[in-house]
């Protein structure tokens, strides 16, 4: 069986996810959650950029059109933050596209709507 990659950075972002969720429960908007997130992280020394500005290319033009995930953790983790009752291919393919305009290879999807528990999934390209 393989070795996933990034495996201990992810358990460690997945684990204040979980944090926060318990701690606050259901029921914010995602703005509360990021907030709440970013003070885990630091309290957890994860690194992590919020709000990252991405640029998008078309056929090697810059597009004035830029991405904003929740979190760039580590250098190479988008992680993206949603807060509804349960998450869709429109959200995976937000994520998705996340990956695909930067280059990394690992992404996690966190849903703080879901109940009973987080919801969240890893992607990797």
């Amino acid at each position: 069986m393989p070795e996933l990659i990034l495996k201990e950075e992810v358990y460690a972002i997945a684990g204040a996810a979980m944090e926060v969720y318990y701690t606050l429960g259901v029921g914010f908007l995602e703005p509360v959650y990021q907030e709440a997130l970013a003070i885990e992280f630091n309290g957890r020394g994860i690194p992590y950029v919020r709000e990252e500005r991405l640029k998008i290319y078309y056929k090697g033009i810059a597009l004035e059109k830029i991405y904003r995930p929740d979190f760039v953790c580590y250098d190479q983790i988008i992680v993206e933050l949603k807060s509804q009752f349960r998450l869709t291919p429109v959200e995976e393919g937000q994520i998705i596209n996340y990956l695909k305009i930067t280059n990394m290879h690992v992404g996690l999807l966190m849903n703080f709507g879901a109940r009973p528990k987080l919801e969240w999934k890893r992607y990797v390209i």
